[in-house]
């Protein structure tokens, strides 16, 4: 096994899109889901 020089471990590189990306993305979709929920069934207050 070959050990890796700090500065080569600076250099690696991500992979792909990242968690904090994901989760945003899922956010907002659910968001979204609930806005057309709303005016496609709104549903009065019951106070």
């Amino acid at each position: 096994m070959e050990r890796i020089k700090e500065e080569e471990l600076l250099q690696v590189a991500g992979g792909g899109i990242g968690k904090g990306i994901l989760v945003a993305i899922g956010a907002i979709g659910i968001f979204l889901i609930g806005v057309v929920d709303g005016f496609l069934r709104p549903l009065k207050c019951n106070v």
